[in-house]
Protein backbone atom coordinates (compact mmCIF):
# COMPACT_ATOMS: atom_id res chain seq x y z
CA UNK A 1 0.00 0.00 0.00
CA UNK A 2 1.23 3.40 -0.65
CA UNK A 3 3.27 5.09 2.14
CA UNK A 4 1.28 8.13 2.31
CA UNK A 5 -1.57 5.59 4.12
CA UNK A 6 0.70 3.61 6.58
CA UNK A 7 -0.90 5.52 9.17
CA UNK A 8 -4.16 6.10 8.58
CA UNK A 9 -6.68 3.72 10.63
CA UNK A 10 -8.33 1.39 8.29
CA UNK A 11 -12.19 2.07 6.94
CA UNK A 12 -14.88 -0.07 5.92
CA UNK A 13 -17.09 1.33 2.73
CA UNK A 14 -19.95 3.59 4.40
CA UNK A 15 -22.77 5.50 3.37
CA UNK A 16 -20.68 8.48 3.88
CA UNK A 17 -17.65 7.51 2.22
CA UNK A 18 -20.02 6.78 -0.75
CA UNK A 19 -21.75 9.91 -1.03
CA UNK A 20 -18.29 11.67 -0.45
CA UNK A 21 -16.93 9.96 -3.75
CA UNK A 22 -20.36 10.86 -5.74
CA UNK A 23 -20.04 14.18 -4.73
CA UNK A 24 -16.27 14.37 -5.91
CA UNK A 25 -16.74 12.07 -9.03
CA UNK A 26 -19.81 14.39 -10.66
CA UNK A 27 -20.35 17.74 -8.94
CA UNK A 28 -21.94 18.96 -11.95
CA UNK A 29 -24.24 15.88 -12.26
CA UNK A 30 -25.25 15.83 -8.17
CA UNK A 31 -28.64 17.56 -8.83
CA UNK A 32 -29.90 15.08 -11.48
CA UNK A 33 -29.15 12.58 -8.76
CA UNK A 34 -30.47 14.29 -5.91
CA UNK A 35 -34.52 13.36 -5.22
CA UNK A 36 -36.02 15.39 -2.34
CA UNK A 37 -33.07 15.47 0.26
CA UNK A 38 -31.60 12.19 -0.77
CA UNK A 39 -29.10 11.25 -3.42
CA UNK A 40 -30.72 8.57 -5.99
CA UNK A 41 -28.12 5.59 -5.17
CA UNK A 42 -29.92 3.81 -8.62
CA UNK A 43 -29.26 6.43 -10.69
CA UNK A 44 -25.53 6.38 -9.72
CA UNK A 45 -23.43 4.74 -12.68
CA UNK A 46 -19.38 5.31 -11.73
CA UNK A 47 -17.86 5.23 -8.07
CA UNK A 48 -14.04 5.58 -7.50
CA UNK A 49 -12.76 4.81 -3.94
CA UNK A 50 -9.07 5.01 -4.65
CA UNK A 51 -6.44 5.47 -1.58
CA UNK A 52 -9.06 5.28 1.15
CA UNK A 53 -7.28 3.18 2.97
CA UNK A 54 -10.77 0.44 2.57
CA UNK A 55 -9.77 -2.83 4.70
CA UNK A 56 -13.47 -4.35 4.03
CA UNK A 57 -15.69 -3.79 1.00
CA UNK A 58 -19.73 -3.22 2.32
CA UNK A 59 -23.13 -1.11 1.85
CA UNK A 60 -22.40 -0.81 -1.92
CA UNK A 61 -25.86 -3.07 -2.69
CA UNK A 62 -27.83 0.54 -2.70
CA UNK A 63 -25.59 1.22 -6.19
CA UNK A 64 -27.38 -1.80 -8.08
CA UNK A 65 -26.56 0.00 -11.38
CA UNK A 66 -23.25 0.20 -11.18
CA UNK A 67 -21.28 -0.20 -14.30
CA UNK A 68 -17.81 0.84 -13.54
CA UNK A 69 -16.49 0.41 -9.69
CA UNK A 70 -12.55 1.56 -8.71
CA UNK A 71 -11.26 0.13 -5.50
CA UNK A 72 -7.17 0.08 -6.53
CA UNK A 73 -4.69 1.47 -3.78
CA UNK A 74 -6.44 0.32 -0.45
CA UNK A 75 -5.55 -2.81 1.96
CA UNK A 76 -8.58 -4.71 1.28
CA UNK A 77 -8.27 -8.30 2.08
CA UNK A 78 -11.57 -10.14 0.27
CA UNK A 79 -13.37 -9.69 -2.44
CA UNK A 80 -17.12 -9.72 -0.75
CA UNK A 81 -20.43 -7.67 -0.84
CA UNK A 82 -20.68 -7.19 -4.39
CA UNK A 83 -23.58 -9.48 -5.26
CA UNK A 84 -25.81 -6.90 -6.49
CA UNK A 85 -23.75 -5.06 -8.45
CA UNK A 86 -25.34 -7.53 -11.65
CA UNK A 87 -24.33 -4.92 -14.24
CA UNK A 88 -20.82 -3.82 -13.62
CA UNK A 89 -18.38 -3.99 -16.43
CA UNK A 90 -15.72 -2.24 -15.11
CA UNK A 91 -13.62 -3.57 -11.78
CA UNK A 92 -10.12 -2.15 -10.28
CA UNK A 93 -9.24 -4.34 -6.95
CA UNK A 94 -5.45 -3.47 -7.82
CA UNK A 95 -2.92 -2.62 -5.20
CA UNK A 96 -4.72 -4.51 -2.02
CA UNK A 97 -3.86 -7.41 0.22
CA UNK A 98 -6.14 -10.36 -1.95
CA UNK A 99 -5.26 -13.79 -1.87
CA UNK A 100 -8.39 -15.46 -3.10
CA UNK A 101 -10.52 -14.76 -6.12
CA UNK A 102 -13.97 -15.38 -4.78
CA UNK A 103 -17.36 -13.38 -4.47
CA UNK A 104 -17.73 -12.79 -8.62
CA UNK A 105 -20.20 -15.32 -8.97
CA UNK A 106 -22.86 -12.78 -10.23
CA UNK A 107 -20.76 -9.99 -12.02
CA UNK A 108 -21.84 -12.10 -15.86
CA UNK A 109 -21.36 -9.06 -17.49
CA UNK A 110 -17.91 -7.89 -16.44
CA UNK A 111 -15.54 -7.19 -18.92
CA UNK A 112 -12.46 -5.42 -17.64
CA UNK A 113 -10.92 -7.08 -14.55
CA UNK A 114 -7.77 -5.72 -12.47
CA UNK A 115 -5.99 -7.85 -9.40
CA UNK A 116 -3.00 -6.28 -10.20
CA UNK A 117 -0.29 -6.50 -7.34
CA UNK A 118 -2.15 -8.22 -4.61
CA UNK A 119 -1.40 -11.85 -2.81
CA UNK A 120 -2.76 -14.40 -4.95
CA UNK A 121 -1.56 -17.55 -5.51
CA UNK A 122 -4.22 -19.12 -7.89
CA UNK A 123 -6.38 -18.54 -10.41
CA UNK A 124 -10.09 -20.07 -9.97
CA UNK A 125 -13.68 -19.21 -9.15
CA UNK A 126 -14.05 -17.25 -12.47
CA UNK A 127 -16.44 -19.37 -14.01
CA UNK A 128 -19.29 -16.84 -14.58
CA UNK A 129 -17.26 -14.42 -16.33
CA UNK A 130 -17.79 -15.45 -19.39
CA UNK A 131 -17.82 -11.46 -21.18
CA UNK A 132 -14.47 -10.58 -19.61
CA UNK A 133 -11.98 -9.73 -22.12
CA UNK A 134 -9.13 -7.64 -20.36
CA UNK A 135 -7.98 -9.63 -17.24
CA UNK A 136 -4.85 -7.51 -15.16
CA UNK A 137 -3.09 -9.96 -12.19
CA UNK A 138 0.40 -9.35 -12.20
CA UNK A 139 2.42 -9.21 -9.70
CA UNK A 140 0.69 -11.25 -7.53
CA UNK A 141 2.25 -14.73 -5.91
CA UNK A 142 1.34 -17.07 -9.46
CA UNK A 143 4.16 -19.95 -9.39
CA UNK A 144 2.54 -22.50 -11.27
CA UNK A 145 1.84 -22.33 -15.43
CA UNK A 146 -0.84 -24.78 -15.15
CA UNK A 147 -3.35 -22.36 -13.18
CA UNK A 148 -2.67 -20.30 -16.53
CA UNK A 149 -4.66 -23.00 -18.26
CA UNK A 150 -8.07 -22.23 -15.78
CA UNK A 151 -8.88 -19.26 -18.26
CA UNK A 152 -9.10 -21.23 -21.29
CA UNK A 153 -12.69 -21.02 -20.30
CA UNK A 154 -13.14 -17.51 -20.87
CA UNK A 155 -14.20 -17.69 -24.43
CA UNK A 156 -13.87 -13.92 -24.80
CA UNK A 157 -10.39 -13.34 -23.03
CA UNK A 158 -8.19 -11.48 -25.38
CA UNK A 159 -5.70 -9.29 -23.26
CA UNK A 160 -3.97 -10.73 -20.26
CA UNK A 161 -1.09 -9.24 -18.21
CA UNK A 162 0.84 -11.87 -16.34
CA UNK A 163 4.18 -9.80 -15.48
CA UNK A 164 5.53 -10.12 -12.34
CA UNK A 165 4.33 -13.28 -11.29
CA UNK A 166 7.10 -15.20 -10.03
CA UNK A 167 6.10 -18.09 -13.13
CA UNK A 168 7.44 -15.10 -15.67
CA UNK A 169 11.03 -16.46 -14.57
CA UNK A 170 10.84 -19.81 -16.43
CA UNK A 171 11.99 -19.21 -20.10
CA UNK A 172 9.06 -21.20 -21.76
CA UNK A 173 6.55 -18.60 -20.16
CA UNK A 174 5.51 -16.79 -23.16
CA UNK A 175 5.23 -20.09 -25.24
CA UNK A 176 3.31 -21.88 -22.36
CA UNK A 177 0.80 -19.00 -22.10
CA UNK A 178 0.35 -18.63 -26.30
CA UNK A 179 0.06 -21.97 -26.60
CA UNK A 180 -3.10 -22.64 -24.04
CA UNK A 181 -4.59 -19.19 -24.98
CA UNK A 182 -4.70 -19.16 -28.98
CA UNK A 183 -6.77 -16.39 -28.89
CA UNK A 184 -5.42 -13.66 -27.04
CA UNK A 185 -4.32 -10.59 -29.07
CA UNK A 186 -2.31 -8.90 -25.93
CA UNK A 187 0.04 -10.64 -23.57
CA UNK A 188 1.79 -8.40 -20.74
CA UNK A 189 1.28 -5.09 -22.58
CA UNK A 190 2.57 -6.57 -25.98
CA UNK A 191 0.63 -7.45 -29.19
CA UNK A 192 1.11 -11.67 -29.57
CA UNK A 193 2.75 -12.28 -32.82
CA UNK A 194 0.43 -14.29 -36.17
CA UNK A 195 4.02 -15.89 -36.73
CA UNK A 196 4.67 -16.75 -32.80
CA UNK A 197 0.98 -18.49 -32.80
CA UNK A 198 1.50 -20.34 -35.97
CA UNK A 199 4.55 -21.94 -35.82
CA UNK A 200 4.20 -23.19 -32.06
CA UNK A 201 0.53 -24.81 -33.22
CA UNK A 202 1.62 -26.20 -36.21
CA UNK A 203 4.17 -27.87 -34.19
CA UNK A 204 1.78 -28.95 -31.49
CA UNK A 205 -0.14 -30.05 -33.87
CA UNK A 206 2.10 -32.44 -35.90
CA UNK A 207 2.64 -36.25 -35.40
CA UNK A 208 5.96 -38.43 -35.77
CA UNK A 209 9.26 -37.78 -34.85
CA UNK A 210 9.82 -35.53 -31.64
CA UNK A 211 13.45 -34.91 -33.15
CA UNK A 212 12.47 -33.84 -36.56
CA UNK A 213 9.72 -31.21 -34.93
CA UNK A 214 12.85 -29.93 -33.01
CA UNK A 215 14.91 -29.63 -35.78
CA UNK A 216 11.91 -28.07 -37.85
CA UNK A 217 11.27 -25.67 -34.53
CA UNK A 218 14.68 -24.27 -34.17
CA UNK A 219 14.93 -23.81 -38.07
CA UNK A 220 11.75 -21.56 -38.28
CA UNK A 221 12.80 -19.88 -35.35
CA UNK A 222 16.21 -19.48 -36.91
CA UNK A 223 15.40 -18.54 -39.60
CA UNK A 224 13.84 -15.59 -38.31
CA UNK A 225 16.62 -13.79 -38.11
CA UNK A 226 17.69 -13.59 -41.57
CA UNK A 227 16.26 -9.96 -41.89
CA UNK A 228 17.49 -6.95 -43.73
CA UNK A 229 19.95 -4.66 -41.91
CA UNK A 230 17.22 -2.26 -41.51
CA UNK A 231 15.68 -4.38 -38.97
CA UNK A 232 18.70 -4.99 -36.90
CA UNK A 233 17.85 -3.05 -34.12
CA UNK A 234 14.17 -4.41 -34.37
CA UNK A 235 15.64 -8.53 -34.44
CA UNK A 236 18.44 -7.12 -31.88
CA UNK A 237 15.55 -6.38 -29.47
CA UNK A 238 16.99 -2.78 -29.19
CA UNK A 239 15.12 -0.15 -31.04
CA UNK A 240 14.46 2.96 -29.86
CA UNK A 241 17.13 2.87 -27.25
CA UNK A 242 19.88 4.88 -28.86
CA UNK A 243 19.50 8.23 -27.52
CA UNK A 244 16.84 9.70 -25.29
CA UNK A 245 13.84 8.21 -26.84
CA UNK A 246 12.80 6.05 -24.16
CA UNK A 247 13.10 8.58 -21.57
CA UNK A 248 11.34 11.07 -23.73
CA UNK A 249 8.33 8.65 -24.00
CA UNK A 250 7.90 8.30 -20.26
CA UNK A 251 6.49 12.10 -19.93
CA UNK A 252 5.19 12.16 -23.61
CA UNK A 253 1.14 11.38 -22.07
CA UNK A 254 2.00 13.22 -18.74
CA UNK A 255 -0.08 15.66 -18.77
CA UNK A 256 0.21 16.03 -14.56
CA UNK A 257 4.50 16.00 -14.94
CA UNK A 258 4.16 18.99 -16.75
CA UNK A 259 1.90 20.84 -14.37
CA UNK A 260 4.03 19.39 -11.28
CA UNK A 261 7.40 20.57 -13.07
CA UNK A 262 6.43 24.30 -12.60
CA UNK A 263 6.52 23.80 -8.56
CA UNK A 264 9.89 25.38 -7.13
CA UNK A 265 12.70 23.37 -7.01
CA UNK A 266 11.01 20.09 -9.64
CA UNK A 267 13.25 21.95 -12.16
CA UNK A 268 16.57 21.54 -10.52
CA UNK A 269 15.25 17.87 -9.68
CA UNK A 270 14.56 16.80 -13.31
CA UNK A 271 17.88 18.48 -14.63
CA UNK A 272 19.89 15.04 -13.09
CA UNK A 273 17.24 12.54 -13.73
CA UNK A 274 17.81 11.84 -17.21
CA UNK A 275 21.18 11.03 -17.65
CA UNK A 276 21.60 7.67 -16.25
CA UNK A 277 18.62 6.36 -18.25
CA UNK A 278 20.12 7.87 -21.32
CA UNK A 279 23.96 6.25 -20.40
CA UNK A 280 22.49 2.74 -19.93
CA UNK A 281 20.38 2.52 -22.54
CA UNK A 282 23.17 3.59 -24.62
CA UNK A 283 25.03 0.43 -23.39
CA UNK A 284 22.62 -1.87 -23.60
CA UNK A 285 22.04 -0.37 -27.26
CA UNK A 286 25.48 -1.80 -28.11
CA UNK A 287 25.13 -4.94 -25.87
CA UNK A 288 22.37 -5.53 -27.70
CA UNK A 289 23.55 -5.26 -31.65
CA UNK A 290 26.94 -7.14 -30.11
CA UNK A 291 24.78 -10.02 -29.33
CA UNK A 292 22.71 -9.87 -32.20
CA UNK A 293 26.11 -10.59 -34.63
CA UNK A 294 26.50 -13.64 -32.12
CA UNK A 295 23.40 -15.36 -32.46
CA UNK A 296 23.24 -14.56 -36.27
CA UNK A 297 26.88 -16.39 -36.13
CA UNK A 298 25.50 -19.75 -34.37
CA UNK A 299 22.64 -19.60 -37.29
CA UNK A 300 24.59 -19.41 -39.81
CA UNK A 301 27.26 -22.08 -38.12
CA UNK A 302 24.57 -24.25 -37.59
CA UNK A 303 23.29 -24.08 -41.47
CA UNK A 304 26.64 -24.60 -42.48
CA UNK A 305 27.16 -27.78 -40.68
CA UNK A 306 23.65 -28.98 -41.46
CA UNK A 307 24.49 -28.75 -44.86
CA UNK A 308 27.76 -30.70 -44.60
CA UNK A 309 26.16 -33.23 -42.75
CA UNK A 310 23.47 -34.04 -45.36
CA UNK A 311 26.01 -33.81 -48.44
CA UNK A 312 28.33 -36.21 -46.75
CA UNK A 313 25.02 -38.46 -46.05
CA UNK A 314 23.87 -38.31 -49.28
CA UNK A 315 27.06 -38.91 -50.93
CA UNK A 316 27.55 -41.76 -49.41
CA UNK A 317 24.04 -43.63 -49.65
CA UNK A 318 25.02 -42.63 -53.69
CA UNK A 319 27.99 -44.47 -53.86
CA UNK A 320 25.96 -47.71 -51.77
CA UNK A 321 23.12 -47.50 -54.72
CA UNK A 322 25.53 -47.11 -57.44
CA UNK A 323 27.34 -50.49 -56.06
CA UNK A 324 24.09 -52.24 -55.79
CA UNK A 325 23.50 -50.92 -59.49
CA UNK A 326 26.64 -52.34 -60.92
CA UNK A 327 26.67 -55.64 -59.19
CA UNK A 328 23.21 -56.61 -60.69
CA UNK A 329 23.21 -55.21 -63.70
CA UNK A 330 25.60 -57.85 -64.12
CA UNK A 331 23.75 -60.71 -62.70
CA UNK A 332 20.50 -59.67 -64.53
CA UNK A 333 23.08 -60.81 -67.71
CA UNK A 334 24.19 -63.84 -65.75
CA UNK A 335 20.57 -64.88 -65.39
CA UNK A 336 19.37 -64.21 -68.72
CA UNK A 337 22.23 -66.01 -70.16
CA UNK A 338 22.08 -68.87 -67.81
CA UNK A 339 22.25 -72.49 -69.44
CA UNK A 340 20.25 -74.04 -66.49
CA UNK A 341 17.45 -72.58 -64.13
CA UNK A 342 19.24 -73.87 -61.18
CA UNK A 343 21.80 -71.12 -62.15
CA UNK A 344 19.73 -68.88 -63.01
CA UNK A 345 18.19 -69.69 -59.58
CA UNK A 346 21.02 -68.99 -57.75
CA UNK A 347 21.86 -65.66 -58.95
CA UNK A 348 18.40 -64.75 -57.87
CA UNK A 349 19.18 -65.46 -54.73
CA UNK A 350 22.47 -63.69 -54.41
CA UNK A 351 20.01 -60.82 -55.77
CA UNK A 352 17.46 -61.03 -52.51
CA UNK A 353 20.70 -61.41 -50.71
CA UNK A 354 22.13 -58.27 -52.07
CA UNK A 355 18.54 -56.22 -51.79
CA UNK A 356 18.91 -57.20 -47.65
CA UNK A 357 22.22 -56.27 -47.61
CA UNK A 358 20.58 -52.80 -49.52
CA UNK A 359 18.57 -52.23 -46.93
CA UNK A 360 20.87 -53.15 -44.08
CA UNK A 361 23.40 -50.73 -45.46
CA UNK A 362 21.11 -47.27 -45.92
CA UNK A 363 19.09 -48.09 -43.04
CA UNK A 364 22.83 -48.14 -41.09
CA UNK A 365 23.40 -44.70 -43.01
CA UNK A 366 19.54 -43.34 -42.05
CA UNK A 367 20.58 -44.45 -38.39
CA UNK A 368 24.20 -42.26 -38.44
CA UNK A 369 22.51 -39.26 -39.92
CA UNK A 370 19.61 -39.39 -37.67
CA UNK A 371 22.46 -39.80 -34.80
CA UNK A 372 24.65 -36.43 -36.56
CA UNK A 373 21.82 -34.41 -36.79
CA UNK A 374 20.44 -34.90 -33.09
CA UNK A 375 23.87 -34.32 -31.89
CA UNK A 376 24.54 -31.37 -34.07
CA UNK A 377 20.76 -30.11 -32.66
CA UNK A 378 21.63 -30.72 -29.07
CA UNK A 379 24.84 -28.57 -29.39
CA UNK A 380 23.40 -25.59 -31.22
CA UNK A 381 20.37 -25.71 -28.38
CA UNK A 382 23.36 -25.53 -25.99
CA UNK A 383 25.11 -22.92 -27.48
CA UNK A 384 21.86 -20.79 -28.25
CA UNK A 385 21.00 -21.77 -24.54
CA UNK A 386 23.78 -20.25 -23.15
CA UNK A 387 23.35 -17.01 -25.07
CA UNK A 388 19.98 -16.23 -25.18
CA UNK A 389 20.12 -17.05 -21.31
CA UNK A 390 23.42 -14.96 -20.66
CA UNK A 391 21.39 -12.22 -23.01
CA UNK A 392 18.48 -11.75 -20.78
CA UNK A 393 20.44 -12.11 -17.65
CA UNK A 394 22.21 -9.30 -18.66
CA UNK A 395 19.60 -7.45 -19.74
CA UNK A 396 18.43 -7.73 -15.85
CA UNK A 397 21.80 -6.59 -14.48
CA UNK A 398 22.72 -3.43 -16.41
CA UNK A 399 19.08 -2.83 -17.86
CA UNK A 400 17.79 0.35 -15.73
CA UNK A 401 14.40 -0.36 -15.97
CA UNK A 402 14.44 -3.24 -14.31
CA UNK A 403 13.11 -4.58 -10.70
CA UNK A 404 14.02 -3.13 -8.11
CA UNK A 405 16.81 -0.86 -9.55
CA UNK A 406 14.46 0.49 -11.67
CA UNK A 407 12.00 1.45 -8.90
CA UNK A 408 14.54 2.27 -6.76
CA UNK A 409 15.20 5.20 -9.25
CA UNK A 410 11.72 6.02 -9.88
CA UNK A 411 10.46 5.95 -6.60
CA UNK A 412 13.50 8.04 -5.43
CA UNK A 413 12.45 10.89 -7.77
CA UNK A 414 8.76 10.32 -7.02
CA UNK A 415 9.32 10.61 -3.57
CA UNK A 416 11.39 13.66 -3.54
CA UNK A 417 9.30 15.10 -6.26
CA UNK A 418 6.30 15.10 -3.07
CA UNK A 419 8.27 16.36 -0.40
CA UNK A 420 8.61 19.25 -2.55
CA UNK A 421 5.15 19.26 -3.37
CA UNK A 422 3.88 19.19 0.06
CA UNK A 423 6.11 21.63 1.01
CA UNK A 424 4.92 24.08 -1.37
CA UNK A 425 1.60 23.42 -0.49
CA UNK A 426 2.16 24.13 2.95
CA UNK A 427 3.97 27.31 1.85
CA UNK A 428 0.62 28.36 -0.55
CA UNK A 429 -1.69 27.47 2.64
CA UNK A 430 0.68 29.86 4.82
CA UNK A 431 0.71 32.45 1.43
CA UNK A 432 4.49 32.34 2.16
CA UNK A 433 5.24 31.38 -1.73
CA UNK A 434 7.78 33.42 -3.10
CA UNK A 435 6.60 33.14 -6.89
CA UNK A 436 3.23 33.06 -8.91
CA UNK A 437 2.53 29.77 -10.63
CA UNK A 438 0.06 29.12 -12.53
CA UNK A 439 -3.45 28.91 -13.07
CA UNK A 440 -3.64 24.68 -13.48
CA UNK A 441 -0.81 24.58 -10.91
CA UNK A 442 -2.41 26.88 -8.63
CA UNK A 443 -5.31 23.91 -9.00
CA UNK A 444 -3.39 21.07 -7.62
CA UNK A 445 -2.74 23.22 -4.12
CA UNK A 446 -6.08 23.33 -3.23
CA UNK A 447 -5.81 20.50 -0.79
CA UNK A 448 -2.85 17.38 0.18
CA UNK A 449 -5.25 14.81 -1.26
CA UNK A 450 -5.56 16.75 -5.00
CA UNK A 451 -1.41 17.40 -5.50
CA UNK A 452 -0.89 13.33 -3.91
CA UNK A 453 -3.16 12.04 -6.78
CA UNK A 454 -1.60 14.09 -9.50
CA UNK A 455 1.84 12.95 -7.74
CA UNK A 456 0.67 9.64 -8.04
CA UNK A 457 -0.75 9.70 -11.66
CA UNK A 458 2.16 11.46 -12.91
CA UNK A 459 4.05 8.34 -11.19
CA UNK A 460 2.05 5.91 -12.63
CA UNK A 461 2.65 6.12 -16.19
CA UNK A 462 6.31 6.23 -16.06
CA UNK A 463 6.01 3.19 -13.94
CA UNK A 464 3.57 1.56 -16.63
CA UNK A 465 5.92 2.96 -19.69
CA UNK A 466 9.02 1.52 -17.95
CA UNK A 467 7.12 -2.19 -17.25
CA UNK A 468 6.22 -2.04 -21.04
CA UNK A 469 9.77 -1.65 -22.44
CA UNK A 470 11.24 -4.16 -20.34
CA UNK A 471 8.07 -6.82 -20.98
CA UNK A 472 8.80 -5.84 -24.78
CA UNK A 473 12.61 -6.75 -24.55
CA UNK A 474 12.48 -9.79 -22.45
CA UNK A 475 9.73 -11.60 -24.61
CA UNK A 476 10.82 -10.86 -27.85
CA UNK A 477 14.66 -12.52 -26.62
CA UNK A 478 12.20 -15.64 -25.26
CA UNK A 479 9.99 -15.60 -28.26
CA UNK A 480 13.45 -16.28 -30.84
Amino acid sequence: MSQFYNNVEPNIIDDEMVLKAIEAKSPEDLGDLVKGENINFKDVTELQLSFKSILQIDNLWQLENLTKLQLDNNIIERIEALESLVHLVWLDLSFNNIEIIEGLDTLVKLQDLSLYSNRISKIENMDALQELQIFSIGKNNLTSLETVVYLRRLKKLRTLNLSGNPFCDDEQYPLFIVAHLPNLVYLDFKLVRDSTVRILHSLLGKSGDSFLQSLCFVALRAGSLQKSGSQKQTTAFVEHLNGSFLFDSLYAEDTEAAKLASLPGVGDLLQAYPSWFVLVCGNLYNYGLKEYEKREAEVSDFYKKLHEILTASQEESKKVMLDFENRNKQRLDEIHHARSSDIAESKRAECKEDILQLSDALMTLETLLSNELEELLQDFKRRIDVIASTFIENIKEIYPFHSIRCRDLENHHHEKLMEIAITTLEKSVKGELEEDLPDDVQKLLVDKNTIVTAANISHSIRLRKIDKRESDMLCNAYHW
